[in-house]
């Protein structure tokens, strides 16, 4: 048999935890039997729940601390709070070879630099980058980054091209990866100096990873023609907070203008596959799962605010990152 594939769980993190981590571990091990969970979190809270799931009990392991960081925590007083927190030790497991990836749902800040304590960063990044799938027309995207930094150089986005290319050849290796950096135009004159000069050098590149396209503006981010979209931190959490509330938004003012009248109800009743397929498009639970690229052990951010279901696909992502040598492809393609 295969060596199983271990994932670090922090159970304490994020909303409704341990509770939608534990049942996320049990929808997740029902289409991925070669997995092991090393789950870091209250066992007194963990056990009662656990014990009512379809879970064996050869399929994880509970490593107990009372301990855990809160969504109101500093980064800093995160860090400050002791090595016993169930983020800390998920973390060290990986460092120390226990596990293979990490996964939180807990606060982001604190991940970030508690991650940057314990994990060295691969060589040559200077900066660590947080990524995330988005959807297109076509399949998915990679968008980087997405808060990790606020202010990016023209080093720092070329990082950017290479980490997510090789992301996106970890999940999906039968696609090209094609690049383009987020911009205020398609024109080659547009943009501030950074990403004018990260442009030259992307056109001067010469590599077997991924197609360079040029320039990107933000309504064209899920046309399908790239598929891995480079910007600095600032503009790409706002980006993606502003997708996410459009999101949002569209799919509440359709079920309100499908159940204000009998015509409508009706319309959704002979529409409902249609409708139930535009639903999944736009489900954010579907493509939970951030990565936090640049470091040399993976590390997986899930959504605070999501339910099992979404735990669950951050899961699958996690096991898609481990059997796509992801770390391993960012060292063998960085510059």
């Amino acid at each position: 048999m295969i060596n199983p594939i271990r994932i670090a769980v922090d159970a304490m993190g994020g909303e409704n935890s341990p509770y939608k981590v534990i049942k996320a571990l049990e929808i997740h091990k029902k289409t991925n039997k070669n997995i092991f969970y090393n789950i870091y979190g209250n066992k007194t809270l963990i056990d009662p729940i656990i014990n009512k799931t379809s879970l064996s009990k050869t399929d994880y392991k509970i490593f107990h601390t009372q301990n855990f960081i809160k969504d109101t925590d500093s980064p800093l007083s995160a860090a400050k709070k002791g090595k016993d927190t169930s983020m800390w030790l998920s973390i060290e497991s990986i460092k120390n070879g226990e596990s293979d990836v990490i996964i939180s749902a807990g606060n982001t800040g604190a991940l970030f630099v508690i991650a940057k304590l314990n994990l060295k960063m691969i060589d040559k990044i200077d900066k660590p980058a947080l990524s995330a799938l988005w959807p297109n027309k076509n399949g998915m995207n990679i968008v980087l980054d997405l808060g990790a930094n606020i202010e990016c150089n023209e080093k720092n986005l070329i990082d950017f091209s290479f980490m997510g290319s090789a992301l996106h050849k970890s999940l999906f290796e039968n696609e090209e990866p094609k690049v383009a950096l987020l911009n205020i135009g398609s024109e080659e004159l547009k943009g501030n100096i950074t990403i004018k000069n990260t442009y030259q050098s992307l056109t001067e590149s010469k590599n077997s990873l991924f197609k360079f396209c040029g320039y990107i503006e933000g309504n064209h981010i899920m046309d399908g023609d790239v598929n891995v979209i480079v910007t600095d931190g600032f503009t790409g959490n706002i980006a993606l907070k502003t997708a996410e509330g459009t999101a949002n938004f569209i799919t509440s003012e359709l079920k309100s203008a499908l159940s204000s009248s009998i015509l409508g109800k009706l319309s959704s009743i002979l529409n409902y596959k249609n409708l139930l397929k535009f639903k999944k498009k736009l489900d954010p639970r579907l493509y939970n799962g951030a990565i936090l690229l640049g470091l040399d052990k993976p590390v997986i951010k899930s959504h605070g605010s999501t339910d099992e279901l979404g735990f669950a696909n951050s899961l699958s992502v996690c096991e898609k990152i481990v059997n796509g040598n992801l770390i391993q492809k960012i060292k063998k393609n960085i510059v």
